[in-house]
């Protein structure tokens, strides 16, 4: 039998339990969930980023804060991934360049395998060769034609010393059979930036990052980097049916933490940015970008870093690309 104190006080706890169920998912955590990209705002990634945070964060149920740790190749945001506690608080969305650099960079402060936790490879987005608009070629024989006439007179652009844009371009040279400058920038967005105002002549690019531009005209859109066209951009043919037959470049995208993250947490991370991914905005975002979206198990994400490290050290080799 209740006496008159107990039953407000009980009265109290059941109130309280339902207006925890009713707080939005936000407030199951009041500290939030870093994602840092070690890579430059405007690139593909970080458009990727920025239009799945809300919704990855909902799912997680604590705020996402997208942060940007540009530097060395994408060394200096791993790096801080690498030396977080493997608490979930701190995430990384990685790119092609993370299992590069160990193929480029003579030293490096980490192991990009052992010092961290794969969790899912969400999918891929779609490269493109682009050239400025004042480049008098509109495809990739006209490219190739024009570099062979006048080879000085042409700079191809990357986003810095050995990413997956600067080996993209590099084997697109390789295959074409021609020799132009290698101007290298510190991020997608003063590399496009130089695009724009004629300072560079041609160079790969994510799509999403690169988009708007091509539709302006500001750019030409010369050809697509992977094996098939993209249904974002169905009118840029690839470079592989335009008389390159084995090019095939696509950059991918993969969520990891730091290593010796606890099993439950890299499935909690996992269902999260799943669930997130597949939110009616995110796939509508996604889907106009032209990424593809398949996330993988954690056990399939990390057999893939391995192998993905082995192909790029055998291209970056053959490219003799190696930084200090």
């Amino acid at each position: 039998m209740n006496t008159p104190t107990q039953t407000p006080i009980r009265r109290r706890g059941l109130l309280a339990a339902c207006a925890a169920l009713a707080l939005p998912a936000f407030a199951q955590s009041d500290k939030p969930v870093r994602l840092i990209l070690p890579i430059s705002a405007g690139s593909g990634v970080d458009v990727i980023a920025r239009a799945s945070s809300v919704a990855v964060g909902k799912a997680l149920g604590q705020p996402l804060v997208v942060e940007n740790l540009p530097g060395a190749g994408g060394i200096t945001g791993a790096s801080a991934v690498a030396k977080a506690a493997p608490d979930g608080l701190t995430l990384g969305l990685f790119s092609n360049n993370h299992v590069i650099n160990p193929a480029v960079y003579k030293k490096m402060p980490f192991d990009a395998i052992a010092d961290f936790t794969p969790v899912t490879v969400l999918g891929a987005t779609p490269l493109v060769l682009v050239a400025g608009k004042g480049v008098a070629a509109s495809n990739v024989r006209e490219l190739v034609a024009l570099v062979r006439t006048r080879p000085d007179d042409f700079n191809y652009a990357s986003s810095g010393n050995g990413t997956i844009i600067h080996l993209a371009g590099e084997m697109f040279l390789e295959q074409a059979g021609i020799r132009v400058r290698h101007i290298p920038y510190k991020g997608t967005g003063p590399m496009v930036n130089d695009l724009l105002g004629g300072q560079v002549q041609f160079g790969v690019v994510a799509l999403p990052a690169i988009q708007a531009h091509i539709k302006s005209g500001a750019v030409k859109a010369i050809g697509l980097c992977g094996a098939q066209r993209s249904p974002a951009a169905p009118e840029i043919p690839t470079i592989a049916e335009q008389g390159l037959p084995d090019y095939d470049v696509a950059g991918w995208f993969a969520v990891v933490g730091p290593a010796k993250l606890p099993a439950a947490e890299v499935r909690r991370v996992h269902d999260a940015f799943v669930k997130g991914f597949e939110s009616p905005e995110v796939v509508e975002a996604m889907a106009r970008q032209g990424n593809v979206v398949k996330p993988t198990s954690p056990e399939e994400a990390a057999k893939f870093f391995r192998s993905e490290a082995a192909r790029y050290a055998a291209l970056a080799k053959k490219a003799n690309v190696s930084l200090d």
